[in-house]
């Protein structure tokens, strides 16, 4: 399973804190960047695309993308890296982010 795509989901941003207040998650607005590595997380987020165009890239090649108004939902352990230009948005957690496991974004295990 990949990231799943809801074009057109909200409109504004009030909109889109509106529904992660009404299930209780947590909050992070900020802008993302390109990154070099392939990483993964253990923990499940939803992303708000405000600004920009979110693109993700997975461990098969493959690129993803999700405009303005899109929610992105990100299950645990789904291998990617953010790619294309900054984007601006936001992160919704089901635990407060200080809770998170650190390193937040985990390194790819190399195969020998």
């Amino acid at each position: 399973m990949r990231f799943t795509k809801a074009e057109g989901h909200f409109i504004t941003k009030d909109q889109a804190l509106a529904e992660i207040a009404s299930v209780g998650w947590h909050a992070i607005e900020m802008t993302f960047s390109a990154e070099e590595e392939l990483h993964w997380h253990d923990f499940d987020a939803v992303a708000y695309v405000l600004k920009g165009t979110a693109s993700a890239e997975f461990e098969d090649g493959t690129v993803e993308h999700a405009q303005v108004g899109c929610r992105v939902a990100a299950p645990a352990g789904i291998v990617h890296r953010n790619v294309g230009p900054n984007w601006h948005g936001i992160i919704a957690f089901a635990v407060h982010p200080s809770k998170l496991t650190q390193p937040v974004n985990k390194p790819m295990v190399r195969r020998a």
